[in-house]
């Protein structure tokens, strides 16, 4: 299986890199053999469609790279020794992690609602040829995407872009406030700087959409990994309501697909204006 695809701009005019770790749709036949789940259910965790979303950024001068592993296989969004012992044969746990007592470790356990992914376990050498196969050269890739952005505008901004189900953002209605339609985590400020952050926000905001921050999602491994702003490597996550653009009962997109699509590709065009040496913060609308 392919790790990653990578589309790269004809000549990069910006220091933000867009990242869709959890997009990928290549369902090998041996994997859906394993599965107790139909196609559809092993699909439900999926940021299905995301990289279409974003696709335009590279004629906007930055680059973006695709999972093609699905998240049900291998989640490139955890560190590779978030092991499960409850779903790996041979795995061993060092300490509490929350992600893994959920079923969401590097090697998933269950998908959406808690559905589980298989009917036993998969041995240790599988789980390893995973990493080894999908996760580690995507990583290997993303981390070369940072540093070479680091290396040309002296400073990278990256863009790691998700999707979030409906009834995940209910909790986000505190106080009356309408549902966010796009969720920032930048892990409480610690992944990206606060002018960055308002910048993504305001890219956002200026389309239309309504935006939240990190909660309830701000940020996970990828954004803690490659966020160090003191070094000046920045790390926002996106999350989009699922619901603007896709039926999550049945993982197509909806009527309004292109509209969101052709939008999401104006706000790309804003967040790469970030990255690009001697720009002006963005007008206010």
């Amino acid at each position: 299986m392919q790790a990653f695809k990578l589309f790269r701009p004809d000549w990069p005019t910006t220091s933000v890199v867009f990242s869709s770790p959890h997009s990928g749709r290549d369902y090998s036949w041996s994997f859906l053999r394993q599965t107790v789940l139909d196609e559809r259910s092993v699909r439900s965790s999926e940021d299905a469609f995301v990289d279409l979303l974003f696709s335009d950024a590279p004629e906007h001068g930055a680059p973006l790279i695709v999972a093609s592993a699905p998240r049900a296989y291998v989640d490139l969004n955890r560190a590779a020794e978030e092991l499960d012992p409850a779903v790996i044969d041979g795995a061993r746990l060092a300490g509490h992690n929350p992600r893994i007592s959920s079923g969401l470790g590097v090697i998933p356990r269950v998908v959406a609602n808690g559905r589980a992914i298989y009917r036993g376990k998969i041995a240790l050498t599988e789980a390893e040829t995973r990493i080894e196969t999908c996760w580690r050269p995507y990583h290997r890739q993303l981390e070369s995407l940072v540093e070479e952005a680091l290396a040309r505008f002296g400073e990278s901004i990256l863009i790691d872009c998700h999707s979030m189900p409906r009834e995940a953002i209910e909790s986000a209605r505190a106080g009356g406030r309408p549902r966010p339609e796009v969720v920032l985590g930048d892990r409480f400020g610690t992944s990206a700087g606060g002018e960055i952050v308002d910048r993504v926000e305001q890219a956002f905001s200026n389309a239309g959409l309504r935006v939240g921050r990190n909660a309830p999602f701000a940020g996970a491994y990828i954004t803690q990994r490659y966020g160090l702003p003191s070094r000046r490597r920045h790390a926002v996550q996106v999350e989009i309501d699922r619901s603007l653009y896709m039926d999550e009962a049945t993982v197509r997109p909806n009527a309004d697909f292109d509209a969101v699509r052709r939008l999401l590709g104006q706000v790309v065009g804003t967040l790469t204006q970030i990255g690009r040496p001697g720009e002006v913060p963005l007008a206010a609308e």
